[in-house]
């Protein structure tokens, strides 16, 4: 006598999610658009080839039996499996097309990042591109986000939340303006920063201590530093520094034009805080379309080179 195969096809898993879900045989039956009996005839196929009860029928409802329930709570990852398998096969074959919905903090958002999207986009006409500028990072699955461009990796607790890619290595460097330094004088080493007029962004509870590295040996060192102007707005200290206010750590990105063109100079080149590489953040997903990938590809190829580095011109005995 001939087996029955016991084998589980797509067809099944989706008729076994539908009873489940509308708790009857008649509201599986439309589902499908067939007449009731024929989902009565396959599950009852279905159950005879498993050897196993997988509902339980009453006069109101169709229940799951904890066979059942189990066999519809893998039948869901399996579908979700095969649908993204299926949406990856024809993104190969074709153009990508859809939204792609980004945040990132206004400066680097605005100065680097929203060219390059253009420029993206423009390659890809079917695409499109919605670039939100905040102050804080969202909760990217929570806020519809397909990713973020962010100047800082996330740690800690959320973290585990969302996958990253580091797409370009970037600074923070000390600068002032020509003016300020024919005043005040260039300070030859980091001890004597103490003594300037220090602009600083009240960014955390350590805003006034710059943690600076040495780009010869790596080695590490902290200053203190104080002056009679700061702010929460990094904008801001940029401006009072092009002013000639005083000395500010800033991203060699933000201040990259200034710096090439003499407006401002770098202080004590030799140092630098190292902290704010440029990510990609996206939220974890079982796969990722294939715009994404391309968007993710196409700007750590944009920022690899760190475009935000021309040749600079340096304060005296720096």
């Amino acid at each position: 006598m001939q087996q029955s195969n016991p084998n589980l096809d797509r067809a099944d898993l989706t008729l076994l999610l539908a009873i489940r879900e509308h708790g009857s045989l008649a509201g599986a039956a439309a589902t499908a658009d067939v007449v009731p009996s024929v989902i009565t005839k396959r599950l009852a196929a279905l159950e005879a080839r498993l050897g196993l009860k997988l509902f339980q029928r009453t006069t109101r409802r169709v229940v799951p039996t904890p066979e059942g329930d189990a066999l519809c709570e893998r039948a869901l990852g399996l579908l979700a499996g095969f649908s993204a398998m299926e949406a990856e096969l024809q993104e190969r074959q074709k153009e990508p097309v859809g939204r792609i919905r980004l945040a990132a903090t206004f400066g680097f958002g605005r100065l680097w990042l929203g060219p390059a999207l253009a420029e993206f986009q423009a390659r890809h006409a079917q695409l499109d591109v919605q670039l939100q500028l905040v102050e804080q990072l969202p909760d990217l699955a929570v806020d519809g986000f397909d990713g973020a461009v962010w100047l800082w990796a996330v740690r800690g607790q959320r973290a585990s939340e969302w996958t990253g890619r580091r797409l370009a290595r970037n600074q923070r460097v000390l600068a002032a303006a020509p003016d300020y330094l024919r005043r005040r004088g260039t300070p030859a080493s980091i001890e004597e920063l103490a003594a300037h007029d220090c602009l600083v962004v009240r960014e955390n509870e350590q805003f006034d201590v710059w943690r600076l590295q040495r780009e010869r040996d790596r080695s590490e060192a902290r200053v203190r530093v104080g002056g009679r102007l700061s702010s929460n707005s990094g904008e801001l200290v940029r401006d009072w520094c092009l002013a000639g206010h005083g000395i500010m750590l800033r991203s060699l990105w933000d201040i990259a034009g200034a710096l090439a063109s003499g407006e401002l100079l770098r202080v004590l080149p030799g140092y630098a805080m190292v902290d704010a590489d440029i990510h990609w953040l996206a939220p974890h997903t079982p796969s990722t379309p294939k715009r994404i990938k391309l968007l993710v590809d196409f700007l750590a190829e944009r920022f690899r080179a760190e475009p935000w580095k021309p040749k600079v011109r340096h304060g005296k005995n720096s």
